[in-house]
C-alpha cells in the first residue's frame, strides 16, 4: 500500500511539473496578451514568426469585484413606475475561465467560460473558435505569400463589428476597459460564423457571415437569416510617439425575430440594479445600456478613430442604426456618439486619468424621440502588469421619455470602485 501510494505522490508530482513546465511560456503566436500588454490592441497581431513547438495549453483567466455607491432617480408623476431602493455595497465579483491552445504552427483555440457573472450565477460557455494563420497542416509552406497576410477565424464567437468591442469589458476581463462602465449601445453578441481578414502594411480588412443567432438552434428557420459583418481599417506607428488607427465597420441583418448587436451580451452590465422598479419591472441585467429594439432588417455602421501619442490616447465612436421590429412597417434610427481622453503616465505607463461622453439619440417603438448622455471621468493603477484597480465617477441622463417610461425624468450617478485581475 505504502508502495502505491509513493508512486501515485510521483505521477502527481510529475503531473504538476509537467504542468508548470507547459504554463511557464504564456505567450502564444498571434495572440492578444490578456494582461497590461494588451491594451490599445485591437485584433491579435499578425505575426509570421512561429514558436510552435507542439501543442501547448494555456489555461488563463480573470476576476473582478466592484464596490458600488450609485443613486439612481426618476419623475415624480404618479403615472411613472417608482424606482427600487438602493445603497452602496459589494457587488457579485464575476469570473472568467480561458483556453488558449496551440494546436499546430499557425493554428490555436481560444475558450472563454464565465464562471460567474451578474446574469448568470451558474457557469456557462460565452464561446470559442478556431484562429488559421498558416496552412502548414496540409503541407508545409502552402500558399505561405498568401498566408503572410490572410487570418481565418471560424468558431462561435464574438463578432468584429466596430472597434468598441476590444475596449469593453467582458465579464470579468475589464483589463482592457480604462473606465468600469461600457458604452451606451454596447454592441456585442456572439453568433456562429466565420471570418477572412487581409493584412498588409497597416490595411486591414474583414469579411464576416454568421448565423444571425444567439441562442443555438434548429428549430424555427423561418425566424432566422445570416448576417453580414465588413470591416476597412488602417492602423500605423506613424513614428516612435505616434499611432494613427481610423475603422469603418457594417453589420446587417435581415432577421425576422430577434437581431442581437445590442443585447447579445449574456453576462449583465457594470451598473447593477439602476433603472428597476419597486416590482422588478425595468432594465434588468442590462441596467445603464440602451437597446435600440431594431430587432428586423436592421443596418449598422461604425467608424472609430484612435490617436495615440506617447501616453495620451482618444478614442471615439460614431454609430448609425436603422431598422425595426417585425410588427413595425417604417424603420426607426439610433445614433451613438462616444469620445474619450485617456492619459497614461509613470516608468510603464502604469497610471492612467481619463474622461469619457457617450450620448445616443433615437427613436422609440412608441415614436417618441429620446436620448441619452453619460459622462464619466476615471483614473487606474496597475499594480502589476496582472492586476488593475480602477475608480470611476458616473453620471446618467435620460431625456425626453413618456410619462409612463421608467426613464421618464431619470437619472443615477454615483462613484465605482473596481479590483480586475487577468492572466
Amino acid at each position: 500500500m505504502k508502495t502505491k501510494l509513493t508512486y501515485l505522490t510521483l505521477i502527481s508530482l510529475s503531473f504538476f511539473g509537467m504542468t508548470l513546465q507547459a504554463q511557464s511560456q504564456r505567450d502564444l503566436d498571434n495572440y492578444r496578451s490578456p494582461d497590461q500588454r494588451g491594451i490599445s490592441t485591437f485584433e491579435a497581431p499578425k505575426d509570421t514568426v512561429t514558436t510552435f513547438d507542439g501543442v501547448h495549453v494555456r489555461i488563463g483567466g480573470a476576476s473582478t469585484i466592484q464596490f458600488q455607491a450609485i443613486d439612481h432617480e426618476n419623475s415624480s408623476n404618479p403615472d411613472t413606475p417608482v424606482l427600487q431602493e438602493i445603497g452602496s455595497n459589494f457587488n457579485l465579483a464575476t469570473a472568467n475561465l480561458d483556453l488558449d491552445v496551440a494546436l499546430y504552427d499557425g493554428v490555436r483555440m481560444h475558450l472563454r467560460t464565465y464562471l460567474s457573472s451578474q446574469h448568470h450565477n451558474e457557469t456557462y460557455v460565452k464561446g470559442g473558435y478556431f484562429q488559421i494563420d498558416k496552412l502548414e497542416f496540409i503541407q508545409k509552406g502552402f500558399m505561405e505569400d498568401v498566408m503572410n497576410h490572410v487570418r481565418i477565424k471560424i468558431g462561435h464567437m464574438e463578432s468584429n463589428y466596430g472597434d468598441a468591442h476590444f475596449r469593453r469589458t467582458d465579464n470579468a476581463m475589464a483589463l482592457y476597459n480604462p473606465f468600469v462602465g461600457n458604452y451606451l449601445m454596447d454592441s456585442f453578441t456572439t453568433e456562429v460564423g466565420a471570418e477572412l481578414y487581409y493584412f498588409d502594411n497597416g490595411w486591414m480588412g474583414m469579411l464576416s457571415l454568421t448565423n444571425g443567432k444567439l441562442n443555438q438552434a434548429v428549430t424555427k428557420p423561418e425566424t432566422t437569416s445570416p448576417s453580414f459583418i465588413a470591416k476597412l481599417g488602417y492602423d500605423k506607428a506613424v513614428s516612435e510617439a505616434l499611432r494613427v488607427r481610423l475603422t469603418g465597420s457594417l453589420y446587417k441583418t435581415n432577421q425576422t425575430a430577434s437581431a442581437y448587436l445590442y443585447s447579445g451580451d449574456r453576462s449583465g452590465s457594470r451598473y447593477y440594479n439602476v433603472m428597476i422598479a419597486e416590482d422588478g419591472s425595468g432594465d434588468g441585467f442590462r441596467a445603464g445600456r440602451i437597446n435600440p429594439g431594431l430587432s428586423n432588417e436592421l443596418t449598422s455602421i461604425m467608424i472609430n478613430p484612435f490617436l495615440k501619442y506617447k501616453g495620451l490616447e482618444f478614442f471615439g465612436i460614431y454609430e448609425h442604426a436603422t431598422g425595426k421590429t417585425a410588427a413595425e412597417t417604417d424603420s426607426r434610427s439610433w445614433n451613438q456618439y462616444s469620445g474619450e481622453l485617456i492619459y497614461r503616465f509613470g516608468s510603464k505607463e502604469n497610471i492612467y486619468l481619463g474622461g469619457r461622453y457617450n450620448y445616443v439619440d433615437g427613436t422609440l417603438v412608441g415614436g417618441s424621440d429620446v436620448s441619452i448622455d453619460r459622462f464619466q471621468l476615471a483614473a487606474g493603477w496597475f499594480m502589476t502588469k496582472n492586476i488593475l484597480l480602477k475608480a470611476e465617477y458616473v453620471v446618467q441622463n435620460y431625456n425626453d421619455y413618456p410619462v409612463v417610461d421608467l426613464h421618464n425624468d431619470a437619472k443615477f450617478d454615483g462613484f465605482m470602485l473596481e479590483a480586475a485581475i487577468s492572466f
